[in-house]
């Protein structure tokens, strides 16, 4: 089955936009070790953002403590078991909001291009993620390293699944709260965003991917570690496409064209 990346923005109808004026923000900050950096964060969340979920990963440096001195109303929830993909979903689970938004805590993705991922939403995307290497994006933070094995996996997607992503490990995203239903996350470290954009895909989806400038964390060292997670996404790759395959061999499989009966799908034809 191959899917199609929608990038273009549609004009959203009177009721889309409505719907996304009464719509409730939830932005969910994985954090471990953030204390000088997530304070910045959080003074630069737009007044759009309704809710703020910080998901403390076994911090030691007073995270926690920063983070609600600068905003009282933060939501915070303990995640015990390791890594940002266990933290990002024990914040899905918390969020209440319509829309739900990821974001690191080390200053890395600005805050105020939230609205421009909610504007995509409004138009009719389930899911948009952002991308550093199309037009209006970029990073003063990838090395070359970094920016050689995320083009690999890239093409490797975009071949696996017939996309056309411009950016695959990137953890900036907003999707609609409905479209978990048809996620079976299961991802504990960073591996997650790579999982969440790959089932997406299968569940037929409508994804857009918008500009985004990535910049070096502010304060302190990155959990991130090139190999072992670049082998991480590798095998979240291998993995779903061969879970896919199965399901569909199935009897009786669940045909993707039908998830979404509002015009939203995209999936064009049929050759995975």
């Amino acid at each position: 089955m191959t899917f199609a990346l929608r990038t273009e923005v549609d004009p959203a109808s009177s009721t889309a936009r409505s719907d996304l004026d009464s719509s409730k923000v939830s932005v969910v900050i994985p954090a471990k070790n953030e204390a000088a950096n997530i304070a910045w964060v959080l003074k630069n969340m737009p007044a759009t953002v309704h809710e703020i979920v910080l998901v403390d990963g076994h911090s030691t440096d007073g995270t926690v403590e920063a983070a609600t001195r600068e905003r009282s109303d933060i939501v915070v929830t303990h995640e015990q078991q390791r890594g940002k993909g266990a933290a990002l979903q024990a914040g899905f689970a918390t969020a209440t909001g319509d829309i739900v938004v990821m974001l690191d805590a080390d200053g890395s993705m600005h805050p105020a291009e939230i609205s421009r991922y909610i504007a995509l939403l409004a138009s009719g995307f389930d899911l948009v993620k952002g991308s550093r290497f199309m037009a209006g994006g970029a990073s003063t933070d990838i090395t070359t390293l970094r920016r050689l094995g995320n083009r690999g996996l890239l093409a490797l997607t975009n071949v696996m699944y017939g996309t056309r992503f411009t950016d695959l490990c990137y953890g900036f995203c907003a999707f609609r709260r409905t479209a978990l239903s048809a996620l079976a996350l299961s991802a504990s470290g960073f591996e997650i965003e790579t999982e969440l954009i790959v089932q997406a895909t299968m569940a037929g989806l409508r994804i857009s991917e918008v500009p985004s400038v990535e910049s070096p964390r502010r304060f302190g060292q990155s959990n991130l570690r090139t190999f072992r997670d670049g082998r991480r996404v590798l095998w979240t790759l291998l993995r779903e496409r061969a879970a896919f395959r199965r399901s569909s061999a199935r009897p009786n499989p669940i045909d993707l064209t039908d998830q979404t009966r509002n015009g939203d799908n995209v999936v064009l034809g049929s050759d995975i």
